[in-house]
C-alpha cells in the first residue's frame, strides 16, 4: 500500500531496529500459539489420566509462556527506543531542512501549519513506531501461523476458521471503503473546529464588544456541524458493516461455532479429544489477535498522514546558489529590470523596477497598501528569488552568494517581531550568542530599552512569556533594534518599524534607529513619511512599479503621488477634533 511505503520510508534511520523489534514480536507469537498447543496436550493427558506427561507438558508452559513474555518486553523496548531515536532524527532533519529553506516558502506556509509537523506530526511517528510496529506484525502473524497450526490438527476446523476470518474481514473491508477520503475529510473538519475554537477564544474581546461573539460563534458551530455530518454519513453507510464485522470477529462466536462442530465430529469419533481442545484455543485466539486490526489500521492511516506531510517538507528545494562566493565586495545594492511573481498567482507584484543603494546611504520606500515595498525588502534576502532581472550586492547577483554569507550580511527590524520564551539577555544576543553582558547592555542602551529593563525585577535575567506577551508593541520593537545593534552587521532593513509609535515611545524609537543606522546601508519601509524626510534618496512605489525617485524636498516640490502623500500626511498631523458648539 502507498501508505505503507510512505511510512517505511520516513522510518527509515530505524528501520533495522523496528525490523528486530518485530522480529522479536513474531518470536513471543511464536512462543505463544506453542502454549496453547502444549496446553490442549496437558488438557489431553489430564483427559485421559496420562499423569506421567503432565509435568513435562506443564514445565514447557512455563518456559513458553516465560520466554515469550520476555521476547514480547523486549521487543516493545527495542521499537521504543527506535521511536525516540526517530523522534530526535526527524526533529533534528526538519529544523535542520528549515534552516536552509527560503524565508519566503516559511512565511507563506505559517509557523502554526510547521509547529504541526514539528509536533503533532512526530508525535504520531514517534506512537506509530514505539507500538504499533510490534502489534502490526503480531496481528498479521497470529492467524496466519494458527491456521498451519490448525490444517495440522484438523483441515476442517481450519476451514470454518478461515470461512469465518473471510467473512469478518470481508464486512471490515466493506465498512472501511473511501477509508481515505473519509479519513481526509474527518481530519480537515477537526483542523476546522480547531482553528475556529482558536479564533473564537483569541478573538473574545473584539468579538465580544462587537457583535456579543454571535458571528464567531456561528463559525464553531458550523465547523463542529460538518464534523458532526461527515461522522453521522459514514455510520449510516458503514454502520451495519462495521457492526457486523465486530460480531463475526469475536471470540465468543467463533469459540460457539468450533464448540458445536467440534462436539458434532468428535462424538461421531472423527476428531480426537486432543484436536479439538486445539481447535478451540487456537481458534478463538487466532480470531482474538484480529481485534486490533481495525484501530491498528486507524493509527497507520494516521501516521501515514503525518509522513506524507513531513515527507512533502523535506522534499522542498532549500535555498541554493549557483555560484561559491564567500564574500561581498562592498554593500551596494542595485535592483536590475527586477519582476516577481508570487508562486501560484499570475499577477506581478514587482514590475521592471531598477535602483541603486549606495554604501552608508539611507534608501526609503514608500507607496500605498499593496504596492509593493515590503516585496522589494524580502527579495533582498532571497525570501523568493526574482522571476525576471537581478538583484545585485556588491555587483555579485545575490544567487551567486552562498546564502549563509548573504543572510550574515543584513540585520532585518520588522514590523511583527519574533520575541522568544527565553530571558531578555539571550533575546537581544540571538544571532550573537557570543556576546557578553556588557555587549547586550551597550546594545540595549542604545536602543532606548536598558532603563525599561532595570526596573523589571530580574532585569537582563527577566523570561519573556510566550511571543512576548508581557511587552508591548513598541518595547518588543526596542529589543529587535538591540538585537539588531548587537549582530551589527553593514546593511539595515527596516519593514513598517514605526508601526507601534504613539506619543511615549516615538522619541525613543527615533534615538533607537538614529544608533542602529550608523555607518549602514539602510532600506526602511515606512507609510509614517516624517520618519524618512531626511532620507539620501525615497522610492515612491505605485502598483509593483516605481513611481518616483527622489529626496524629500525633490519629490515634495513635484506634481505626483509623494506630494499628495505629504499633503495629506501634514494635514492628518494637524487635524483636530472641534466641538460643534
Amino acid at each position: 500500500m502507498a501508505t505503507d511505503n510512505v511510512l517505511w520510508r520516513i522510518v527509515k534511520p530505524v528501520k533495522k531496529k523496528l525490523n528486530f523489534a518485530m522480529a522479536l514480536s513474531v518470536g513471543s507469537t511464536l512462543l505463544t500459539i506453542a502454549n496453547l498447543i502444549i496446553l490442549s496436550y496437558l488438557i489431553n493427558a489430564l483427559y485421559h489420566g496420562n499423569t506421567t506427561q503432565l509435568l513435562y507438558l506443564f514445565g514447557a508452559m512455563i518456559l513458553c509462556v516465560v520466554v515469550s513474555y520476555v521476547l514480547r518486553l523486549k521487543s516493545f523496548d527495542v521499537s521504543h527506543y527506535a521511536a525516540f531515536d526517530l523522534e530526535a532524527i526527524l526533529r533534528k532533519n526538519i529544523s535542520h531542512h528549515l534552516a536552509k529553506l527560503p524565508l519566503g516558502f516559511l512565511t507563506e506556509t505559517g509557523s502554526g501549519a510547521l509547529t504541526k509537523i514539528l509536533n503533532e506530526d512526530v508525535r504520531l511517528l514517534h506512537g506509530f513506531a514505539a507500538d504499533s510496529t510490534p502489534l502490526f506484525v503480531r496481528t498479521y502473524a497470529f492467524p496466519v501461523v494458527t491456521l498451519f497450526a490448525l490444517f495440522w490438527f484438523d483441515y476442517r476446523v481450519a476451514l470454518v476458521c478461515l470461512a469465518i476470518l473471510i467473512v469478518g474481514l470481508g464486512f471490515l473491508a466493506l465498512a472501511m471503503k473511501n477509508k481515505t477520503e473519509v479519513t481526509h475529510q474527518f481530519n480537515k473538519a477537526k483542523e476546522d473546529i480547531n482553528v475556529a475554537v482558536i479564533e473564537y477564544v483569541q478573538a473574545m474581546p473584539v468579538v465580544r464588544v462587537f457583535d456579543g461573539g454571535e458571528k464567531s460563534f456561528v463559525r464553531y458551530e458550523n465547523a463542529l456541524q460538518r464534523y458532526l455530518s461527515i461522522i453521522t454519513l459514514w455510520f449510516k453507510e458503514n454502520g451495519l458493516n462495521a457492526k457486523l464485522s465486530m460480531f463475526i470477529l469475536n471470540p465468543l462466536p467463533t469459540f460457539i461455532i468450533l464448540l458445536v462442530l467440534g462436539t458434532y465430529w468428535f462424538q461421531e469419533g472423527s476428531l480426537s479429544f486432543v484436536s479439538f481442545v486445539a481447535s478451540l484455543l487456537l481458534g478463538t485466539g487466532m480470531i482474538e489477535s484480529i481485534l486490533p486490526y481495525r484501530s491498528l489500521t486507524n493509527v497507520i492511516s494516521r501516521a501515514a498522514i503525518s509522513a506524507k506531510r513531513i515527507e512533502e517538507l523535506l522534499e522542498v528545494e532549500p535555498l541554493t546558489s549557483t555560484g561559491e562566493q564567500t564574500t561581498v565586495n562592498d554593500t551596494t545594492i542595485e535592483f536590475d529590470k527586477v519582476s516577481f511573481t508570487y508562486p501560484g498567482r499570475e499577477d506581478k507584484a514587482l514590475n521592471n523596477i531598477s535602483f541603486t543603494v549606495k554604501p552608508g546611504t539611507f534608501t526609503a520606500i514608500t507607496g500605498a497598501s499593496g504596492a509593493g515595498k515590503s516585496t522589494v525588502a524580502r527579495l533582498l534576502p532571497r525570501f523568493w528569488d526574482v522571476s525576471d532581472g537581478e538583484i545585485k550586492l556588491g555587483g555579485t547577483d545575490i544567487r551567486q552568494l552562498k546564502p549563509e554569507v548573504l543572510l550574515d550580511t543584513i540585520s532585518f527590524v520588522f514590523q511583527d517581531n519574533f520575541i522568544f520564551s527565553d530571558t531578555i539577555a539571550n533575546n537581544i544576543r540571538m544571532g550573537a550568542e557570543e556576546a557578553t553582558l556588557e555587549k547586550v547592555m551597550e546594545a540595549a542602551k542604545a536602543a532606548q530599552i536598558h532603563d525599561f529593563i532595570m526596573q523589571l525585577p530580574d532585569g537582563y535575567e527577566t523570561l519573556v512569556k510566550e511571543r512576548g506577551n508581557n511587552f508591548s508593541g513598541g518595547q518588543k520593537q526596542r529589543l529587535a533594534i538591540a538585537r539588531a545593534i548587537l549582530r551589527n552587521k553593514p546593511i539595515l532593513i527596516l519593514d513598517e518599524v514605526t508601526s507601534f509609535s504613539d506619543t511615549e515611545n516615538e522619541l525613543l524609537l527615533m534615538r533607537a534607529f538614529r544608533n542602529l543606522m550608523k555607518d549602514k546601508t539602510v532600506i526602511m519601509i515606512a507609510h509614517r513619511l516624517e520618519t524618512i524626510k531626511n532620507a539620501d534618496q525615497i522610492i515612491v512605489m505605485d502598483k509593483g512599479s516605481i513611481s518616483e525617485i527622489g529626496t524629500h524636498e525633490q519629490l515634495a516640490a513635484n506634481q505626483g503621488i509623494y506630494q499628495a502623500m505629504w499633503q495629506s500626511y501634514t494635514q492628518a498631523r494637524n487635524w483636530h477634533i472641534k466641538s460643534d458648539k
